[in-house]
C-alpha cells in the first residue's frame, strides 16, 4: 500500500522522527508538572498515543515487515482514539446547557467509536472487507478525520466567546491535523492507495501542531498541567533565531555581491559583511527594539501581559539593592519605570506640613516650571480615586477623569506619560511618580494599571520608611543635645545650691575664719566642677573610658558621708576598708552624694540612712539604704529611671537617678533597686574590683573629709 523511493523514505523517517521528538518533549513537560486531575490524564494519554504512533511511523522502511506495518496501522487507530477521548472530555461540561450540542452531536460519540472499531477490524481482516469492492480501512480513516473536524468545530462554537482564547490553539492544531488527514485519505480513496509524498510530509504537520498544543495547556491551569515557558526564554530564543536569519540573509547578499561585483567584489563583500555586523550589534543594544519585541510577544503569545513572578522579583531587586551612592528615591523611580519600559521619572512625596514636595528623579531632571507647580489638587484626586493617569488619554478624553483638573505643565504635550499614585494601606497618599514616555509605543490596559498601583503601594512603604528614618535621625540628634543640656543644667543646679548656701550664711558668719576657709573651699569645688563640665562639653558628651583608674573606696565613701552630714538623718558608714574600684573619682562621689540626698529627703529625721561597701567575689557592692517611705514596684519599674520624670515638682528635673545609672554603666557596672512602701529603699551599685594604685595609696590614706559649713 506504500510504495516510495529511498529519498521519500528518508523524508518520512525525518518528519515522523521530528514529530516523535516534539511529542516526547511535550510529554516530558506534562509528566514533570502533572497534578493528577482527569483532564491532565487524558491529555497525557493522548500525547503518549501520538508519540507511539509517530515512533512506529519513523521505523517503517521501504519494505517493512508485515508485523511492524500492522502495529503501525493499529497505532494510527490509537492516535484517533486518544484525540477523540480528549475532545469528548472537553465537550462533556457543555452538554447540560441550553443551546449546546445538537442531537446529532449527542449521538456522535457511539458513532465515531463504532466506526473506529470497524476500521480496526478491517485492519486485522483486510481480505474480508476488500471483497466488498471498497477499501474499508481508507474509508474508515476518512470518516474518522471528518468526525474529528466536527468535534473540533463543536468545541470551538459551543465555548463561550470570552473563554475561547483558552482553547483556540487546541482547535487550530487538531483541526489542522484532521484537515490534512481528510485530504490524505480522500486522495488515497480516490486513487486506491496512499500518496507517498503526502504521507511522508504528514510528520512535519504533526510536529508543527505540538507548540500550539503546548500554548493551550499553558492557558488552562485548571487542567493541572503547569507548562511554563518564561517570556525571557521565548524572547531570547526568538532573538537568537532572528539574528541567525539576519546573518543568513546577509551572507547570501554578500555572496551575491561577490558574484556580480567584478573587480570590486572582494572589497565590497568585506565592507558589506562589516556593515551587517555593525547593524546587528546596533539592533542588539537598542533598548527601543527590545521594548517593541517585548510588547509584540506579550500581546500575541501570552495570555497575561506580564510574567508577574519575574516582574516582581526584578522590582524588589532594583528597589532593595541600590547602587552605592544612589538615593532610594531614584531606585524607586527606576524600579517602577522598568515595569512599563519608561526610561525615567520624578517622585513627589508628602511632607510634614501636608504639602507634596519633589524628592528625587531618575534620568529626568525637574525643570523650573515643575518645581514651582502646586500639585495639591492632583494629589487630592489621586488619594480619592487611586487611579493611574495617562496624560495623553486625559488630553484626548478628559471626561474619563471626572472632576480632575491637571496643572498646565502636565496638560501640555511633554515627555511625561503616566502619573502613578503611591497609596498607603490606610488610604492616605504618600506621594506620586511622574513617568516619562516609554521606549516603544504601548497601550495602557488594566494589567498595566493594576501592576503599577501594586508596585506604587510597595514604593509608598519604602518612601514612608525612608522619611521616618530621616526624621528619627534628626530626633536622635536633638535628643542627644537635650540629654546633654539636661545633665549640664542638673549639675549647674547643684553648684548654684552650694553657692546660695555660702551667700545665705555669709552675713551671719563673715567674721568667722573657719567659715571663710570653708566658703573658699566650696567656691573652689564649684569652680572645679564647672571646669570638668566644660571639658565634658568640649568632648561632645562622650564618656572617656581611658579616664577610668583605680579609686580607693574607703576615703571616697567618707568624703560622701561628710558632704551629706549637714542634713538629717546623718548617714552612717559601714565597710569599704582596703577596697579599690575602677571608676572616675568625681563622678562616683557625685552619684553617691545624690543617692544619699534622695535617701535623706525620703526618710524622717528620726530614721536612718546607711552607706556601705563590701566585696563579693571579684566585684564590690556599694549600698545606699534607708528606712524611709519607700517606692512601690510599679513606680520602680516604670518611672524611677525614666528621664525628666520627677516627684519633686518644680524643685527637681527627674534625671538624677537616670544620670546615676548611666554613670555606673560607663564604669562597666550595674545598679539595682530594692524598695517597698513603708520598708525603705536600698540602691546597690556593683563595680569590678580593682588592684590598688601604689602611687595613690599614700594620698588616699591621708585624705581628710571636706568640712561643710
Amino acid at each position: 500500500m506504500v510504495d516510495a523511493s529511498g529519498t521519500l523514505d528518508t523524508i518520512a523517517a525525518t518528519s515522523y522522527g521530528l514529530a516523535a521528538l516534539s511529542h516526547a518533549i511535550l510529554l516530558g513537560l506534562l509528566l514533570s508538572s502533572w497534578r493528577g486531575r482527569f483532564t491532565g490524564l487524558v491529555l497525557v494519554l493522548a500525547v503518549a498515543g501520538n508519540l507511539l504512533w509517530a515512533s512506529l511511523a519513523a521505523l517503517i522502511g521501504k519494505e517493512p515487515p508485515l508485523t511492524l506495518f500492522l502495529v503501525y496501522r493499529l497505532g494510527e487507530a490509537l492516535r484517533y482514539l486518544s484525540w477523540f477521548a480528549l475532545l469528548f472530555h472537553l465537550l462533556k461540561p457543555l452538554r447540560g446547557s441550553a443551546n449546546r450540542l445538537g442531537e446529532y452531536a449527542r449521538h456522535l460519540k457511539p458513532l465515531l467509536y463504532g466506526l473506529l472499531g470497524l476500521t480496526v477490524l478491517a485492519e486485522l481482516l483486510p481480505g474480508l472487507f476488500l471483497r466488498l469492492g471498497l477499501d474499508l480501512r481508507l474509508a474508515g480513516y476518512l470518516g474518522l478525520s471528518l468526525g474529528g473536524l466536527v468535534l473540533v468545530e463543536q468545541l470551538y462554537r459551543q465555548t463561550r466567546p470570552e473563554l475561547r482564547w483558552g482553547i483556540k490553539f487546541l482547535c487550530l492544531s487538531l483541526g489542522s491535523l484532521f484537515v490534512y488527514d481528510f485530504y490524505l485519505y480522500s486522495d488515497a480513496l480516490l486513487f486506491q492507495g496512499l500518496n507517498r509524498t503526502l504521507w511522508a510530509a504528514r510528520g512535519f504537520i504533526c510536529a508543527l501542531a505540538v507548540p500550539l498544543l503546548a500554548v493551550t495547556v499553558a492557558r488552562n491551569p485548571t487542567w493541572s498541567i503547569l507548562i511554563f515557558v518564561s517570556r525571557a526564554a521565548v524572547i531570547r530564543s526568538a532573538s537568537v533565531l532572528a539574528a541567525g536569519v539576519y546573518l543568513l540573509l546577509m551572507a547570501g547578499s554578500g555572496y551575491y555581491i561577490k558574484l556580480v561585483g567584478g573587480d570590486w567584489a572582494d572589497a565590497l563583500q568585506v565592507v558589506f559583511v562589516a556593515a551587517a555586523l555593525m547593524g546587528l550589534a546596533a539592533l542588539i543594544v537598542s533598548g527601543q527594539l527590545r521594548a517593541r519585541v517585548k510588547v509584540f510577544f506579550n500581546k500575541h503569545f501570552f495570555s497575561y501581559k506580564y510574567d508577574y513572578r519575574e516582574e516582581w522579583l526584578r522590582f524588589i531587586r532594583t528597589i532593595s539593592s541600590p547602587t552605592p551612592g544612589t538615593p532610594l528615591y531614584e531606585n524607586a523611580v527606576r524600579a517602577l519605570g522598568e515595569i512599563v519600559d519608561a526610561p525615567g521619572g520624578l517622585l513627589w512625596a508628602k511632607a510634614e506640613d501636608g504639602r507634596y514636595r519633589y524628592l528625587g528623579h531618575a534620568n529626568r531632571m525637574p525643570d523650573a516650571e515643575l518645581m514651582q507647580t502646586d500639585f495639591q489638587a492632583l494629589a487630592a484626586w489621586l488619594e480619592a480615586h487611586d487611579w493611574v493617569i495617562e496624560l495623553a488619554e486625559y488630553r484626548e478624553r478628559p471626561e474619563l477623569y471626572s472632576e480632575l483638573e491637571l496643572p498646565a505643565v502636565l496638560v501640555r504635550g511633554t515627555d511625561l506619560w503616566l502619573v502613578v499614585p503611591l497609596q498607603q494601606r490606610d488610604g492616605e497618599l504618600a506621594g506620586f511618580i511622574l513617568l516619562t514616555s516609554p521606549r516603544a509605543p504601548r497601550v495602557v490596559i488594566w494589567e498595566d494599571r493594576d501592576l503599577l498601583k501594586t508596585a506604587g503601594r510597595q514604593i509608598a512603604g519604602y518612601v514612608a520608611l525612608s522619611l521616618a528614618s530621616e526624621a528619627l535621625v534628626n530626633a536622635r540628634q536633638f535628643e542627644a543635645f537635650n540629654r546633654l543640656s539636661a545633665f549640664v543644667v542638673h549639675d549647674l543646679k547643684n553648684v548654684v545650691a552650694q553657692l546660695n548656701l555660702v551667700v545665705k550664711n555669709a552675713e551671719r558668719h563673715k567674721g568667722n575664719p573657719a567659715f571663710i576657709a570653708d566658703a573658699f573651699a566650696t567656691v573652689d569645688h564649684a569652680s572645679a566642677k564647672m571646669e570638668r563640665m566644660l571639658a565634658h562639653l568640649r568632648k561632645g558628651g562622650a564618656e572617656d573610658a581611658v579616664a577610668l583608674r583605680p579609686v580607693a573606696l574607703e576615703p571616697l565613701l567618707r568624703e560622701a558621708q561628710a558632704a551629706r552630714s549637714g542634713e538629717k538623718p546623718e548617714p552612717g558608714l559601714e565597710g569599704g576598708t582596703g577596697l579599690w574600684v575602677r571608676a572616675e573619682h568625681e563622678k562616683l562621689l557625685s552619684l553617691l552624694c545624690h543617692l544619699l540626698q534622695n535617701a535623706q529627703e525620703a526618710t524622717a529625721e528620726d530614721g536612718w540612712v546607711r552607706l556601705s561597701a563590701r566585696r563579693e567575689g571579684g566585684d564590690v557592692l556599694i549600698g545606699v539604704a534607708d528606712n524611709g517611705c519607700g517606692m512601690d514596684e510599679g513606680f520602680v519599674r516604670e518611672r524611677l529611671f525614666r528621664p525628666f520624670d520627677t516627684t519633686k515638682g518644680n524643685a527637681g528635673m527627674g534625671i538624677g537617678v537616670y544620670q546615676s545609672r548611666e554613670i555606673v554603666k560607663s564604669f562597666g557596672g550595674e545598679m539595682t533597686v530594692d524598695s517597698a512602701p513603708g520598708r525603705g529603699t536600698t540602691f546597690l551599685i556593683r563595680l569590678a574590683l580593682a588592684e590598688a594604685d601604689p602611687m595613690d595609696e599614700a594620698s588616699a590614706a591621708s585624705a581628710l573629709p571636706v568640712q561643710q559649713g
